[in-house]
């Protein structure tokens, strides 16, 4: 029989697999650090830091013991590697050895891009390989850019930096660590611990666990749920691993939150799983939009009726909201969205527009849970100040 699964019981799942539905609080080490990513499986690295970055903000929202020099930290202790899911992610140390497929689907992908027609020769490219080898580790910054790139495309970049991307996606060179947010290359066997660089594993069990890996951290899932977790398989293999593995999966149907209902796969101890749920915290949250749980916006309208997109590259005039907006969840349901900015040097907060979804009133009780979090997320960046720039209504 089909287990049925209510909408709130599918929310609260998916938040307790990624993290989100006890509140965020806690003594937090390295090895407990390294246990927050290992229960996310990976998570994102961006550049951009309106109130601070991506990966930080991610794992604040899950430990507000955080601080930004901790992930730093955890790659140079050799604890988590870097390379590329959905995007550049830092994944567990010990996930490496299942990752391999993941460097050559990368290589080929790129030999197949119009970015590969800029690529250096390979006897440039040797040439700085064998610097790297040599002098490493090393960034962009110690090559010299005697050429500008061919194409003003964003994705265009000089000859030296395709050349350690290429050798960065294939495996072959491994990111040392980060200063400033500036990559720093080496050779694999320079920054990946032996015991994982040297274990082999074949390509159907390195499947296998992205795949079950995959499933353990969503909850439940669809095949293209499942698919686009770890973004290191095609449809067709999960959908292979699916049909192969149907005696250790449940088939359940998921109610949406329009009170429609699709079909999904979970884990055989889904009914276990389900009975040990705890409440949601109550706190309200602002989450950073290359959250895990924003990230698969699918996902994400299907379960919360939450339509969001980022809209950093949509032309201004053509928002409907803002650069750079926070999702606002308030226990197991997002209320609203907020445009805010942190200024560092200045020590302060603005928010400049908040926006609360349809349904949603702006209490006295929801307004103040809102201060409670812009104080906590200001003393993370150290903002002491919050600049209302718009009405909290």
């Amino acid at each position: 029989m089909t287990l049925k699964i209510s909408n709130r019981e599918a929310r609260r799942l998916w938040l307790d697999r990624q993290g989100l539905l006890e509140t965020p609080t806690g003594q937090l080490d390295q090895q407990g650090l390294a246990a927050i990513i290992e229960r996310l499986g990976f998570v994102q690295l961006d550049t951009i830091r309106i109130i601070a970055r991506a990966h930080d903000h991610i794992l604040w929202s899950r430990n507000q013991n955080y601080r930004e020099p901790m992930l730093d930290q955890l790659m140079r202790d050799r604890m988590v590697f870097e390379h590329f899911t959905h995007d550049a992610s830092v994944l567990p140390m010990k996930s490496y050895p299942y990752w391999r497929r993941q460097f050559e689907r990368m290589r080929a992908r790129v030999e197949d891009s119009r970015w590969y027609e800029l690529m250096p020769s390979k006897r440039e490219r040797e040439k700085i390989l064998k610097r790297v080898e040599e002098e490493g580790p090393l960034s962009t910054r110690d090559f010299e850019a005697r050429a500008k790139p061919k194409s003003k495309h964003a994705w265009a970049r000089p000859p030296h930096k395709i050349a350690l991307d290429f050798y960065w996606y294939a495996g072959v060179l491994a990111t040392c660590h980060r200063k400033n947010f500036i990559k720093h290359y080496n050779v694999s066997e320079k920054v990946i611990p032996g015991e994982h660089r040297d274990r082999s594993i074949t390509d159907a069990k390195q499947l296998d666990w992205l795949c079950s890996n995959g499933l353990e951290r969503l909850g439940f899932a669809t095949e293209g749920d499942l698919q686009r977790f770890w973004d290191a398989a095609d449809l067709g293999e999960v959908k292979g691993w699916t049909k192969k593995n149907r005696k250790r999966l449940v088939d359940v149907e998921i109610e949406g939150a329009d009170g429609g209902a699709y079909k999904a796969l979970a884990p055989a101890d889904i009914e276990e799983r389900l009975k040990a749920l705890s409440p949601a915290t109550s706190r309200l949250r602002l989450l950073n939009p290359f959250d895990p749980v924003i990230r698969d916006r699918r996902r994400l309208e299907r379960l919360f009726g939450f339509d969001y997109r980022v809209e950093m590259f949509t032309p201004a005039a053509k928002r409907q909201y803002g650069y750079y907006v926070y999702p606002m969840l308030e226990g197991e349901r997002f209320v609203g969205r907020i445009e805010a900015k942190a200024d560092r040097k200045k020590g302060t907060l603005s928010i400049d527009n908040i926006w609360w979804e349809k349904g949603v009133k702006a209490t006295n009780a929801r307004r103040r849970k809102l201060e409670a979090e812009l104080e906590r997320i200001g003393r993370f960046v150290g903002a002491k100040d919050v600049d209302w720039k718009c009405k909290a209504v």
